[in-house]
């Protein structure tokens, strides 16, 4: 089918967005694996082939559709393939995660390892929701299943492999995937586990503005169900991101389909989705779990108590901070407006990058940050370039980081500006 002509455009930058988001301890490869944490989240699916004949809409109709879908139940199984030129992390992660109570590497069933697997490779996962306090995320491998649970108060992680479980109490699992003792629920799940489709396309969507092309671009069927298919695309050069394009449920507007294709070409960064979804209720069992005999449980706030203690707030690399609201932060400014625009971090290490051999990291970190660095010079000094099909970084030697979903000649024409 053509695609359809009608364009419309959104208010928001997903850049500036971007640039607010929480960058993980360490490392920028680790601050990726956040970012592809968030795509993923975004519940897409596999597209059937044929395209359905359905009523031409525009793209604010399309939007309006998304934004005024109640839909919060759902189960099905989907397919996650994740391209973001990364070697493997799930080895690696291990060097990032916090100690446990044991000093050796904590709980096997902690989501943070294992949400990292997620941002290589292809996945099998299935998923369930009812309402925003119940969900249910499962990653499926060939002898093993990992899961993880929120029912009300409660948020249970468990790893058929290791048979180990980990316990969030007050449903809310925060920083570092731990939870803070009488914390209320607010309506969310743990950090890094999708809720509904519909929440997390709005952060999608947050993205467009003058600088951004929206058009509905014809018609798919996804998973046995007729959808539109939403075109997002970079008006101006410098990106790394080609397009985005999100398949929406004709008859309910939840977004079916993600797919992020780079500038560069070659295969998409994240195609994943839906191979099967049914949107009535799920079974209350579905949430339901209980460790059985002999599964070695760890509370969250048992790993917390032995984390190492880092600066308060919402931590940067190397001690920067950035305000919870994103806004008035701390050492941070953005260089440039929508898709290029780049954000600037001042750590405030003079000493540049941290390595293995200064002790400031594990050897397989240090290992994981070498793979990645681009030595580099210019008007901003020297510095190190880490490079993804969708995140460049530079850190300078003199403790200033610049990141950007921009190409590496973007970023270093930023950093130059500066001086």
């Amino acid at each position: 089918m053509a695609p359809y002509e009608s364009a419309q455009r959104t208010e928001g930058d997903e850049d500036r967005s971007a640039g607010r988001r929480r960058v993980t301890r360490y490392a920028v490869p680790v601050a990726v694996a956040g970012v592809a944490a968030l795509t993923i989240g975004l519940v897409p699916a596999l597209a059937d082939s044929g395209d359905p004949d359905l009523p031409k809409i525009s793209a604010q109709q399309l939007i309006e559709k998304i934004a005024a879908s109640d839909q919060q139940q759902l189960s099905g199984q989907m397919k996650i393939s994740t391209d973001l030129g990364l070697p493997s992390l799930a080895g690696a992660a291990a060097s990032f995660a916090p100690k446990g109570v044991d000093g050796e590497g904590g709980s096997a069933a902690a989501p943070d390892e294992k949400l990292m697997e997620l941002v290589s490779g292809t996945h099998t996962l299935r998923v369930a929701a009812d309402g925003p306090d119940k969900q249910k995320l499962s990653i499926l491998d060939d002898a093993a299943e990992y899961s993880i649970i929120r029912n009300g108060s409660d948020v249970w992680a468990y790893d058929s492999k290791s048979d180990e479980a980990f316990h969030a109490e007050d449903g809310h699992a925060g920083k570092d995937g731990h939870a803070g003792k009488g914390e209320k629920p607010e309506g969310k799940a743990p950090e890094g586990m999708p809720t509904t489709p519909k929440e997390l396309a709005d952060e999608v969507l947050k993205a467009a503005d003058e600088t951004t092309s929206v058009t509905v671009d014809g018609t798919a069927s996804v998973a046995g169900r007729d959808a539109y298919q939403l075109l997002v695309e970079p008006k101006g050069p410098g990106s790394t991101v080609g397009s985005i394009r999100i398949a929406v449920d004709a008859e309910n507007g939840v977004p079916l389909k993600f797919t992020l294709s780079p500038s560069s070409g070659g295969k998409p960064v994240v195609d994943a989705g839906f191979t099967k979804v049914d949107f009535a209720k799920p079974a209350a069992s579905t949430f339901e779990f209980k460790p059985g005999k002999g599964t070695k449980v760890t509370e969250a706030d048992e790993l917390e108590k032995q984390a190492p203690k880092g600066p308060k707030g919402d931590a940067l690399p190397f001690g920067g901070k950035l305000h919870k609201d994103g806004k008035n932060a701390e050492g941070v400014k953005v260089i440039g407006e929508g898709w290029s625009s780049v954000a600037v971090i001042d750590t405030g290490a003079k000493d540049g990058v941290p390595s293995s051999k200064s002790g400031e990291l594990p050897p397989e970190a240090g290992q994981l940050l070498d793979s990645f660095g681009d030595k580099v010079t210019g008007k901003f000094g020297s510095g190190t370039v880490f490079s993804t099909r969708l995140v460049n970084a530079l850190m300078t030697d003199d403790g200033k980081v610049y990141v950007g979903a921009v190409d590496k000649a973007t970023l270093l024409k930023a950093a130059n500006s500066q001086q």
